[in-house]
């Protein structure tokens, strides 16, 4: 077979073999692997009077080199198709590098959607790299890299071992951090909700008091006033509304939406849409254009006079405000509009179904509506009850989410609540008042959404960095995602029924409950206020937010990417060194919490080597410290002297049990029961403090189980080899090295033989799955593709 003239280079394997499709026999499509050179990984590896950066090429991408340097020899002309954005651009540079590619023979092309007409046109009009966007990439690499590298040292030194500062990463930590103080500083306020029930032309009104009671006294007065008061319609008010479209998907909105409508994280997200793109299913799925092609706009406006009628039809152009959007020249959309479903995973289907609904509602009419609004009065009282009702006269763009009344793309809901003809000084028949009391909700803490959204709006992180910078955070341990159940609260419910007795009851609800919202850890909350006193640049949203729009400004070719790194590292070096010279006694983020009234030693509360703990006396006394780790739900900013010493109490005896001695304590990884060399975990459910020793019989029984079903088979003849059960079934250990079992093999475990056994490791010497310890979560060619 020949071979191509044309070698086209990508960044994805799934991309490659997509646009192959759409190419001739004269064109060989193959894959980077993303990035193929980067910065060395050891040390900070940048020269700090130029800036120049010292790449390196990973050992896992020598081979990916190798088969693309052979291709470019061959081909006759080379396209560097990476994505079209900064990091795409430096993907292609280093390929024309590293490749050592002729200009004359090297073309860059960009496209927004995988489709065949995009590709060919991508193909007809091809440019040089850009390289205004590489060295923006390139400065923002660079800042991070001297950000990490630089202050990680200083918090090693003064905080703990192991931890890392980066630039988005800290300012996204510190959102979170506040927000939580906020919401500990929140005091709780109650109020009294009335709503009253009415009948009118035999339909059922219900109306709101037009302000919240204060106090049962209050409400008790306004009831007793009602018992015998006449209600009637002081004014009707009709007006039209219209509803309009939401604009077209950006990166952050789709996180967003995907968030909220189908519970998708934000790094699914993006995993989700890079295979809808990939697979040309839509077009570039980073970005923060909400502008739409002509090509879409008409698709749109045929597809929706086909299924809806013209009537549905407004075409609209959306204006992009962010400034850094130019990079990025279209919305997330389908790259068919005639296509409102798509073959794949349920996930994909849904994502799509949801970008689908967004663009080609964003073409359509407005929805009208009319909205009523009744004024009800009560005789001798200054209250009024307002009643509201709306009803669609025409569903527009409405109809995309439901056939008749639909949820409009913005969240709000559009049900029609029509009031009944109801005219000014009509007499209403009042059936009931209900008055709940309500509770001061705090400041909502941040989902991974809002979190996206919050950072948009400061300017920080751009859409290629949401993902990356949520997971990281949640990664290092400063920030994590948890559900919590919140308290059980009393609240009051004062009624006047229809027969005008007054029924005071009580009611429980769930306050304070938390669905995947992010609070930070002890260590994510001591490294920020660290970071926030020696860093104050680095962790001001302002300063922040101006060096993404400078990084904007060397993609423009309004700046000099070097001369950007040079302000910055000026003020940030001696920043580093004062921190690193700081001599204070105290670790950072220690607390004093008071005196152990049985050793008269000091208490404290502080970060240690495995996360927050207690600590009782110094090293400078007589006595060695005594350390205990912190529970579940428990702080270092918050915890109490008394409920630190109850710390201390573990371990302890439980007691005996057919000869055997049971005790429970707390280690790393949480509070255990022990009997002999054998641990068990408490569930999290159970209190280690009161845990019985019938509790931690029963634990101990279930592990003893666990680990005997666990060992399949053993030969006496060869102590060292052994079956074992594992997470993805039996695999057999041999000389502290795993090996893998076929599916064939594993149903048939009980029954091999040691040569059968001795014929498997043969087979795999020199790769075991793992040395010592338990299986990898991955097989060997699912953890290549990683």
């Amino acid at each position: 077979m020949p071979t191509p003239k044309n070698l086209v280079i990508v960044e994805s394997p799934a991309k490659a073999k997509t646009i192959e499709r759409f190419l001739g026999a004269d064109f060989k499509v193959l894959s980077s692997y993303g990035h193929i050179r980067d910065l060395k990984k050891r040390n900070i590896n940048i020269d700090s009077g130029t800036f120049e950066p010292e790449y390196e090429i990973p050992a896992d991408k020598a081979k990916v080199v190798s088969e693309l340097r052979a291709h470019a020899k061959k081909a006759q002309t080379i396209w560097l198709a990476s994505d079209e954005d900064r990091e795409g651009e430096a993907i292609s540079w280093h390929l024309s590098e590293v490749l050592g590619l002729d200009p004359e023979r090297t073309r860059r092309i960009v496209f927004h959607e995988i489709t065949k007409p995009a590709i060919l046109a991508a193909i007809e009009n091809p440019r040089t790299i850009d390289m205004d966007l590489v060295n923006a990439q390139q400065a923002r690499r660079v800042l991070d890299r001297l950000v990490g590298f630089k202050v990680s040292p200083v918090l090693w030194k003064r905080v703990r071992p192991s931890l890392s500062a980066g630039r988005v990463q800290s300012v996204a930590v510190r959102l979170i951090v506040e927000r939580e103080r906020e919401v500990a500083a929140h005091k709780l306020e109650t109020s009294f909700r009335v709503v009253a029930t009415f009948l009118a032309n035999g339909h059922e009104i219900k109306a709101e008091l037009g302000q919240r009671l204060r106090n049962a006294d209050e409400v008790n007065q306004l009831l007793a006033a009602c018992q015998g008061a006449t209600f009637a319609i002081a004014d009707v008010q009709t007006k039209p509304l219209r509803r309009t479209p939401a604009a077209p998907f950006t990166t952050s909105t789709l996180q967003q939406e995907a968030a909220h409508k189908l519970g998708f994280a934000v790094a699914q997200t993006m995993r989700i849409a890079q295979k809808l793109y990939e697979s040309g299913q839509i077009t570039y799925m980073r970005t923060d254009s909400v502008n739409l092609s002509s090509l879409c706009i008409g698709a749109s406006r045929k597809a929706i006079e086909e299924m809806m009628g013209e009537r549905y039809v407004k075409s609209r152009r959306y204006t992009t405000k962010s400034k850094g959007a130019q990079e990025a020249h279209e919305a997330i959309r389908p790259t068919y509009m005639e296509r409102q479903t798509i073959e794949g995973t349920p996930q994909e289907r849904k994502l799509y179904e949801l970008i689908w609904k967004r663009t080609i509602a964003s073409q359509m009419a407005d929805a009208e509506l009319e909205k009523t609004t009744a004024t009800i009065a009560v005789e001798g009282l200054p209250h009024t009850f307002t009643a509201a009702g709306e009803v669609v006269k025409f569903d527009g763009f409405l109809r995309v989410y439901r056939p008749t009344q639909a949820e409009e793309a913005t969240d709000e809901t559009a049900e029609s609540r029509l009031l009944p003809p109801l005219a000014v000084g009509q007499t209403l028949h009042r059936e009931e008042i209900t008055a709940t009391e309500r509770f001061s909700q705090r400041p909502p803490r941040y989902n991974e959404a809002s979190l996206v959204r919050k950072l948009e709006e400061l300017g920080i992180g751009r859409p290629s960095t949401y993902a990356p910078t949520i997971s990281t955070i949640q990664d290092r341990g400063y920030v994590v995602r948890e559900d919590r159940e919140g308290d059980e609260k009393a609240y009051a419910v004062i009624t006047l029924a229809a027969d005008n007795a007054i029924l005071a009851t009580t009611a429980t609800m769930r306050y304070g409950s938390e669905r995947g919202k992010l609070f930070p850890t002890d260590t994510g909350t001591v490294v920020n206020d660290f970071l926030f006193e020696h860093f104050p640049d680095i962790m001001d949203y302002n300063f922040t937010a101006d060096v993404e729009k400078r990084f904007d400004d060397i993609a423009e070719g309004d700046a000099e990417w070097t001369h950007v790194m040079r302000d910055f590292y000026d003020g940030f070096e001696p920043q580093v060194a004062r921190a690193m010279a700081d001599k204070s006694e105290r670790r950072v983020g220690e607390r004093e919490l008071g005196v152990d009234p049985a050793t008269g030693r000091t208490v404290f509360a502080k970060i240690g080597r495995f996360g927050p703990m207690v600590q009782i006396g110094t090293i400078d006394d007589e006595e060695k410290p005594r350390f205990a780790q912190l529970h579940d739900g428990q702080s270092i900013e918050t915890i109490s002297l008394d409920e630190a010493l109850e710390l201390f109490k573990l371990p302890r005896t439980l007691g005996q049990h057919e000869g055997e001695t049971y005790g429970v304590g707390i280690g790393r990884f949480g509070p255990y029961v022990v009997c002999g060399k054998l641990y068990a975990s408490i569930p999290k459910e159970t209190d280690p403090l009161t845990i019985a020793l019938d509790e931690a019989v029963e634990l101990i029984r279930a592990k003893r189980e666990a680990q005997a079903s666990r060992h399949i088979k053993h030969f006496d003849e060869e102590p060292e080899l052994e079956i074992v059960g594992g997470r993805f079934g039996p695999y057999i250990v041999y000389k502290g090295a795993n090996y893998h079992l076929s599916k064939a093999q594993q149903a048939v475990a009980t029954e091999l033989s040691l040569e059968d056994c001795m014929a498997v490791v043969n087979s795999q010497e020199g790769r075991p799955i793992r040395k010592g310890g338990a299986r990898k979560t991955a097989t060997r060619k699912t953890a290549s593709r990683r």
